[in-house]
């Protein structure tokens, strides 16, 4: 195997991992708030459904925890393995987040298991609904600081550079990179708002084959609510993310909208298809993507045209921008259509074809969370750590690459059958309604 196959085979193996891991990592990271304030609100209310839904979604939320340290795993061994050029180049710079992104993850396993050893041991449920807040954090932060890592590539600083090595590392300075801020609190919204959309999915599903139990709409209610607010939080966060790119990677923001000339007034497009460099069927805003650079429907934005060619990022790229942005704001609007009509008590959200649409929006979430990841590390090319080293320099030269490529296939498509299957047949086994008569007649043994 020629390094150029090397190459390629350790970007797909690199992108397959990420791709699998980026789904139970996100519920992963957004699943435990959603817990916690299913119990808070099931506290507030004195609503034993809401603290059911709590005890369900962490029964679930184990599984993928589970299925998530495999995959994290696997990326660990990717980097050593697959790009050992930029771990010797680099290493020293990313080793403190890291570490601190295996010290969160346990931080956040240790008090999970405490929390769901003790689910009957608390007569206060406040004091064990205190368990979920260290699970929470433990699990944001442990995406903050893989996340600061990712925002080092795209922004790399904290060092100096002496005969090709990194040299005076300032480990802090390293991790609050420009790319840090916009990055975090991304990756944080988006993994709220999926795992928000993901749950509501189920909800409106169960509704649908026949189950119309109290328990399902106030799951539905709720997870759609959460998803509106990150949905719209994402949006804003979206906002900063695209003068972030204006101001410090400006061809990665070009090659996603097709700016190929730098120009004033700067119109935004949005679909189309590229034909001979020509932009076909585009819908264009006019001076929308100055505004979203730099907030001034004037202000001049750097195109394709003031970078070399070798450095510019695939065009295919705006696709992937265009996929995302386009499931952003139809969940935006679908949740926000829905929250009113429930207040409103508008008959067609309880319609079958508007469930349909709901159940639709949690895939459609990890499509979204897929292409964003794609656009995030693709529009980084030629660069894995940008403007010092290129992806192709830091890859391995093992000609056994493509076997390996085999064979975390084959564990991951276990993985995912297996997961699928435990869960389905722990929700299917045990019904809500069996489950809240369950409850029922032990209060009543307890009373009597």
């Amino acid at each position: 195997m020629g390094n150029e196959e090397s190459v390629f085979f350790s970007r797909v193996l690199t992108e397959l991992t990420l791709s699998f891991h980026i789904i139970y990592a996100t519920i992963g990271v957004g699943i435990p708030l959603m817990i916690m304030i299913a119990q808070w609100v099931g506290i507030k209310k004195q609503d034993e459904h809401y603290i059911l839904l709590a005890r369900r979604w962490t029964r679930g939320f184990v599984i993928t925890v589970a299925v998530g340290v495999v995959t994290g795993t696997a990326i660990g061994l990717q980097l050593s393995l697959l790009w050992p050029n930029f771990m010797e180049l680099a290493g020293n710079v990313i080793a403190l987040p890291l570490f601190m992104e295996t010290f969160a993850f346990f931080f956040e396993a240790i008090f999970l298991g405490i929390y769901l050893y003790t689910w009957d041991r608390f007569e206060n449920q406040k004091k064990h609904m205190l368990l979920l807040i260290p699970v929470a954090i433990g699990a944001s932060f442990s995406a903050i600081f893989i996340t600061i890592v990712n925002a080092f590539m795209n922004a790399p600083q904290g060092f100096d550079i002496v005969n090709g090595q990194l040299v005076n590392i300032n480990p802090i300075l390293a991790m609050f990179t420009p790319a840090m801020p916009t990055k975090v609190a991304h990756v944080l919204s988006t993994a709220y708002m999926t795992s928000a959309f993901v749950l509501a999915s189920i909800g409106a599903f169960r509704l649908l084959k026949g189950s119309n139990h109290i328990y399902h709409k106030k799951a539905l209610l709720l997870t759609m609510k959460i998803g509106l607010i990150f949905s719209i939080a994402t949006a804003v966060i979206g906002d900063f993310s695209g003068k972030y790119l204006a101001e410090y990677q400006p061809e990665k923001l070009a090659a996603a909208e097709w700016h190929f000339e730098t120009e004033e007034g700067a119109p935004l497009m949005l679909y189309g298809v590229l034909d001979d460099g020509e932009v076909k069927y585009a819908i264009k805003i006019p001076y929308a993507l100055s505004i979203l650079a730099h907030s001034n429907p004037n202000a001049e934005v750097i195109g394709l045209d003031q970078f070399p060619e070798d450095e510019i990022p695939p065009l295919y790229i705006h696709y992937l921008f265009d996929l995302m942005v386009t499931i952003g704001m139809w969940m935006t609007a679908l949740s926000l259509i829905y929250v009113l009509g429930t207040w409103f008590k508008m008959r067609f959200v309880t319609s079958k074809w508007f469930r349909w649409l709901i159940v639709l929006g949690g895939p459609l979430s990890i499509i979204a969370i897929e292409a964003g990841w794609w656009f995030a590390e693709v529009g980084r090319q030629p660069w894995i750590l940008r403007g010092i080293m290129r992806t192709e320099d830091a890859a391995t030269s093992s000609g056994q690459v493509d076997l390996m490529l085999l064979l975390f296939a084959g564990l991951y498509l276990v993985l995912a059958i297996g997961s699928i299957i435990v869960l389905t047949r722990m929700f299917r086994k045990n019904p809500v309604e069996q489950e809240l008569t369950d409850r029922e007649l032990e209060k009543e043994g307890e009373l009597r």
